[in-house]
């Protein structure tokens, strides 16, 4: 799915203000991505913010040396975020994703655009910039580089380089392809270090999400004769075990190393009582499908949901959801 990144290129030209946005709990393609953006775009001369809904965790703030990143009514409240010219959304077009900033997108003056690589949309913006072939946001914002002709620092490169790998599994998801490793490839040459991006990333666990993740995989659940596993975050297993929210990442992945598992998911308590859903897949499931079901999107093999409890009947919800997506066996 080609991209018009002429006219992306026009829309930059015309204009001097820039707010870049992401979704609630950034992951590294959506931070890696809006500081690729911002160091391509300041370095034409522009004006860049970045106004998330939620802060930056403290595993991913390396790839933002500069302390761009701010949350909406932490950092900088409502008339200051909607103080631009252009407002970018980027690695997500779904209003769920981008809970507070929403009310900016609805207040806001601003051209308002979305680059991103998933499927579901809520028609956020005037201008939308999507490729859902794509494996990661990040891997769009090396092609616009490219297609502009706009250098990539440093900075950018590491950034770009942690969007991409963490998307596709460090290389291992299906979604990986020749031009993967050729994007990488070059972001590698332009100054980005997979070796130190790797420790970084996963090498630097606080001892509580480590006896967070032990608690949640001795309860790991199967269904569906084996064909679908699930995991849950009480909240009382964060105050017991001391770890956050975002210790959860990547925990439903583990349930792939279960023979049989075709799909899985993770639902998180939060502490509004509503219901975070991280879904995943390695067959025939399209968890896209499933998330949308929930308020929610993605892509086929990995989607997320934010809805409202009460968390056990939002578990017997989820399971029911998983289970009707699954094909009959032969």
């Amino acid at each position: 799915m080609a991209i018009d990144w002429q006219a992306f290129c026009d829309l930059v030209a015309g204009h001097d203000r820039f707010v870049l946005t992401s979704h609630v709990r950034p992951d590294a393609d959506a931070i890696g991505s809006e500081i690729g953006l911002a160091e391509l775009l300041e370095a034409q001369g522009k004006t860049v913010r970045i106004i998330n809904p939620s802060p930056i965790t403290e595993s991913l703030r390396f790839l933002d040396p500069g302390d761009r990143v701010k949350a909406i009514g932490i950092d900088v409240d409502l008339a200051a975020a909607c103080d631009t010219d252009v407002h970018i959304v980027l690695d997500t077009s779904a209003w769920a994703q981008v809970d507070g900033v929403g009310e900016v997108l609805r207040s806001t003056d601003a051209v308002k655009v979305v680059i991103d690589h998933h499927q579901s949309s809520d028609h956020l913006a005037d201008h939308e910039f999507k490729d859902t072939s794509a494996e990661a946001t990040g891997r769009l914002i090396v092609d616009l580089a490219e297609v502009a002709g706009w250098e990539i620092s440093p900075v950018a490169a590491t950034a770009l380089f942690c969007a991409i790998a963490t998307d596709t599994g460090w290389f291992r998801f299906s979604s990986t392809n020749g031009g993967t490793l050729r994007a990488v490839g070059r972001l590698i040459d332009l100054g980005a270090q997979p070796d130190l991006s790797y420790r970084r990333l996963y090498e630097r666990y606080s001892l509580a999400r480590v006896r967070l993740t032990g608690r949640l995989l001795e309860r790991i659940e199967l269904a569906c004769d084996g064909r679908l596993a699930w995991l849950a975050a009480r909240r009382e297993d964060f105050a017991q075990t001391g770890a956050v929210p975002a210790d959860t990442e990547d925990v439903v992945n583990e349930c792939f190393r279960i023979v049989g598992v075709e799909c899985a998911f993770i639902a998180h308590e939060q502490r509004d009582g509503r219901v975070k859903v991280s879904f995943r897949s390695r067959g025939d499931v399209d968890v896209a499908v499933v998330a949308e079901g929930f308020g929610g999107g993605g892509h086929r093999q990995a989607s997320g949901a934010l809805f409202d409890g009460p968390f056990d009947q939002g578990l017997d919800r989820l399971i029911d959801a998983m289970s009707m997506a699954l094909p009959a066996q032969n």
